[in-house]
């Protein structure tokens, strides 16, 4: 399996991602802006989903609105 972000890279466990548009983070009233860094992603069984830490919480973001950092 290989998971690729919106330009075509390749992601690895422990890269570093960007996001590329702003999103709403469900059940919560934060937004995650453009340009906001994640460093030491871990992928999960899904091809179009990774998981990232922010804090103390862990947030699954989708691959189509991630560019590698």
């Amino acid at each position: 399996m290989t998971v690729r972000d919106s330009n075509g890279n390749e992601l690895n466990d422990g890269d570093a991602v960007q996001v590329i548009k702003d999103l709403k983070v469900k059940g919560s009233s934060e937004t995650l802006k453009r340009g906001t860094v994640f460093k030491n992603i871990r992928l999960t069984d899904d091809e179009e989903a990774i998981e990232c830490g922010q804090g103390r919480n862990t947030v699954v973001l989708k691959t189509c609105f991630l560019k590698k950092a």
